[in-house]
């Protein structure tokens, strides 16, 4: 018993790091979606989800068509009309934010090509609670070119 709680416990240093990182939903305000736009800085395209670090434009606007915009069938019951059209800017002014997209089966299921440095894109998510800690968004839905994805679940 004791040798089991020796590697045990000699494995969890490197655990840690992995479970601070990884966050559930209630963290995140999903009664305030935020939309932001910009130009990707960094990609981390790996388990338990793909990252990226998104530079915002300036002036960040909402798109005039957003809320008119034809989203795909997903499994999971997201009312995404009704999130496109409560969707705000963030209050905070930081000029790049982290996005938690969805793990790597799911990005591969919708198709998504791994994003690039440089490339464009929108994204429609959830801080957390009222703005607070660090500027990460989880991702809702993922807009690049013509091109929207919605990543709670799988395609329907």
């Amino acid at each position: 018993m004791k040798r089991r709680t020796a590697i045990s416990l000699a494995l969890l240093p490197g655990l840690l790091p992995l479970a601070r990182a990884h966050h559930g939903w209630s963290s995140f305000d999903q009664e305030r979606p935020l939309y932001l736009q910009g130009r990707v800085h960094s990609v981390r395209w790996q388990n338990p989800h793909a990252e990226l670090v998104l530079e915002l434009q300036s002036p960040l606007t909402l798109p005039p068509d957003l809320a008119q915009r034809a989203l795909p069938a997903q499994t999971a019951p997201v009312d995404g009309k009704a999130l496109l059209a409560r969707a705000q800017l963030p209050r905070r002014k930081d000029p790049r934010w982290e996005i938690e997209l969805a793990p790597l089966t799911r990005m591969q299921a919708w198709n998504v090509t791994p994003l690039k440095v440089g490339d464009a894109m929108g994204v429609l998510g959830f801080a957390f609670q009222e703005e607070k800690g660090a500027a990460i968004l989880r991702a809702e839905y993922l807009f690049v070119g013509a091109r929207i994805y919605g990543l709670r679940s799988s395609p329907a």
